[in-house]
């Protein structure tokens, strides 16, 4: 290399040093000694540090960047990460597989099951093939930026590999997951108790940590790994039809995917993949807790669509829950935002795959009648993933007579009002609406990230406003006085000024978050958006009746009740009066200024691959204009819209005597100059 210009020296060590990382941690076939390695990493550090003109990004030597100033920025996924669905035995996987063909309209699944790392979930930009940020899975929609701490992941390639099949899109996400193996995470907390600090609980728990270091420095010290498991999106450039296809481009593009991928035809097949997991998993380097099952055509996909925040052609089965015995020492009652008295065990400190329980789930009081648990019993702990953990079961043999029989108590254990239990209901409330436990739950809910979203308002300062008599209910978050705050321990005049930005953003929330961030019994995100869509503003709402709710499609008769009991209620309706005097919209903006719409009345269907909208993009211009959006064909159906390679819903549809419109009546019917009496629209 001598007479080579220093340039192209640089170039070529970079390239082998590269193919030899490839080769040992992601192939785990390392083809050249460890001394060999290290001296051509020094040759290269030494030229670059030579030549800092010709260091880029994507070198070997510049994995471990620059710390942040302070803390880690959001980012924004553009495309959200979908939380999965569980399914536990053979019998909810059949059901989740059922519900997936009727979605689909077809009679049979192409299924791809792949191991469930235990780990933390992280998407990774390349542009134009180099990795451009990295940032954790967070709540879905929104992550930490900790791109210096992903690039000291040796198996995270810093420019993707060039492949004769796959060319390297303009900009391409990839998800996957980073997690620590099980010696590596022993030996680090070897290295941990020797220096005389706190040792991890488990693996998760050590990536998660290791992966959220400030100075990138720390994570490189850290052995994690990570494995590809999924693409987000891809920007100027071509995906697979398939996802067992897109796994075989991550592996071609220089990843590590998930160990052994399968695709299977049947339920049958997809059940014993999963059994042989669980036989695997003990002997496994790394910690699995179940086998995501994943529909492997992107068209189907597609169809089937997503129900609340999980993606209707994915589930995960989840291994049988870890169980351990320990004691029963208290049973205590919390009071929830509806004022539900909600029972939990205290027990005897006991470490269940990795993590010390003290507290379980009891749920209601006729759940502890029915499996006889007393104060004092020894018990049956398990825990399955990050499922809260629950008694199984009391060991009647082990009773001694000093156990407790458990009753509900008749008064609240907070304000001391009566309680009541109503007939056909399995949990018991305080009757007092202005109870201060209620208060404050009702208050964490309000400012939660679901709801209003209120950024820096946090359960901590919520006490100490409710503590100081500021706050009595929610409408009074938006009348604070921010001299006053600016005065408290702890805050200044800067977080006051920050809190007010955040308050005054939450006055303009859309109406579905208001309607969530009300604690209405029954009510969730889901039924608050459908609520939203239904009566574009509190005012409608409080002047429907009960039938008129129950009209909207999702909504039973028990959460039709509720609303309709809500805006009964004159406490309730002075709280939405004083939100109104502080300037919170009641409305949805939009809603006021487009006046009647034209599809109200209308249920379609859309199937098959449209040309010019995906199909989020369809559901929500028709739903914006009034229509409802069915995943199914009924006699209700007005129409169906049928795109490329359209399902069974079309032959349905003929049947049914239902009209199956395509792409152009689609643009017709969203430009406005479709005939709608042709779909029955008078």
């Amino acid at each position: 290399m001598a007479d080579q210009p220093i340039a192209d020296v640089i170039a070529a060590l970079r390239a082998q040093i590269d193919q030899w990382n490839y080769e040992y941690h992601v192939l785990d076939r390392p083809t050249v000694s460890d001394a060999e390695y290290d001296g051509a990493f020094r040759q290269l550090r030494e030229l670059e540090d030579a030549n800092p003109e010709l260091v880029t990004p994507d070198s070997p030597t510049q994995r471990i960047g620059a710390a942040p100033e302070s803390g880690f920025e959001k980012v924004h996924h553009p495309v959200p990460m979908l939380s999965l669905s569980n399914v536990f035995g053979r019998e909810e996987l059949d059901a989740w597989a059922m519900r997936g063909l009727r979605a689909a309209g077809t009679s049979e699944l192409p299924f791809v099951t792949e191991p469930k790392i235990d780990g933390l979930a992280v998407a990774l930009t390349y542009e134009n093939g180099a990795l451009a940020w990295g940032a954790t899975r967070g709540d879905g929609t929104v992550g930490e930026n900790v791109t210096e701490n992903l690039r000291t992941i040796r198996s995270i390639p810093l420019k993707l590999r060039q492949t004769e099949e796959w060319a390297i899109p303009e900009r391409i996400e990839v998800r996957g997951e980073v997690y620590m193996r099980k010696a590596d995470f022993d030996r680090l907390n070897e290295r941990i108790v020797e220096a005389g600090g706190e040792p991890f609980m488990n693996p998760r728990n050590s990536a998660a940590g290791s992966l959220r270091q400030i100075d990138p420095k720390n994570t490189a010290a850290r052995p994690l790994s990570f494995f590809a498991w999924d693409i987000g999106y891809i920007q100027s450039g071509k995906r697979p039809d398939s996802h067992f296809d897109t796994l075989m481009m991550l592996q071609a593009f220089g990843f590590r995917i998930t160990l052994d991928p399968k695709r299977e035809s049947s339920v049958d097949e997809v059940w014993d993949e999963c059994q042989r997991w669980l036989e695997r998993r003990d002997t496994l380097p790394f910690e699995i807790d179940g086998v995501v099952i994943k529909v492997d055509s992107y068209r189907l996909q597609e169809e089937m669509g997503v129900v609340s925040r999980e993606p209707r052609w994915a589930t995960a089965f989840k291994f049988p829950a870890i169980q351990k015995t320990t004691v029963l020492e208290d049973i205590t009652i919390t009071v929830g935002r509806t004022g539900t008295l909600n029972p939990t065990a205290i027990l005897q400190p006991v470490n269940i795959g990795g993590v010390t329980v003290r507290r379980a789930s009891l749920h209601n009081e006729d759940e502890i009648a029915r499996k006889d648990i007393r104060i004092g019993d020894s018990v049956v702990v398990q825990r399955a993933g990050d499922v809260i953990p629950q008694i199984v079961m009391a060991i009647a043999e082990k009773r001694t007579g000093n156990e407790r029989v458990f009753s509900m108590p008749e008064h609240c254990p907070v304000c001391g009002s009566e309680t009541r239990r109503d007939e056909g209901v399995a949990m018991r409330y305080c009757t007092n609406t202005s109870c201060p436990a209620q208060l404050r739950e009702q208050l964490y809910h309000f400012v939660s990230r679901g709801s209003l979203d209120i950024a820096g308002m946090g359960s901590r300062l919520i006490d100490r406003f409710i503590d100081l008599g500021w706050v009595h209910d929610a409408a009074d978050l938006f009348t604070l006085d921010y001299e006053q705050i600016a005065q408290l321990e702890g805050l200044g005049e800067k977080s006051a000024t920050n809190l007010k930005a955040s308050v005054e953003i939450a006055k303009e929330r859309p109406l579905w978050r208001l309607l969530n961030a009300l604690g209405i019994r029954h009510v969730g995100e889901r039924t608050a958006t459908l609520l939203a869509k239904r009566f574009g503003s509190i005012d409608g709402l409080k002047q429907a009746t009960v039938e008129e709710i129950l009209s909207v499609p999702g909504v039973g008769a028990i959460l039709a009740q509720s609303v309709y009991d809500y805006f009964q209620e004159p406490r309730n309706l002075a709280v939405i009066d004083k939100l109104a005097a502080a300037g919170v919209s009641l409305a949805d903006q939009q809603e006021e200024s487009t006046g009647p719409k034209p599809l109200t009345g209308l249920t379609l269907v859309l199937t098959g691959r449209l040309a010019d909208y995906s199909r989020p993009q369809a559901e929500e211009a028709l739903s914006s204009l009034g229509a409802t959006v069915s995943g199914s064909v009924s006699k209700k159906t007005s129409a169906v819209i049928a795109g490329e390679e359209p399902g069974s819903k079309v032959d349905k549809a003929q049947q049914l005597g239902i009209p199956v419109l395509g792409d152009v009546e689609l643009a017709a019917i969203l430009d406005g100059s479709f005939d709608l009496t042709l779909i029955g629209k008078e």
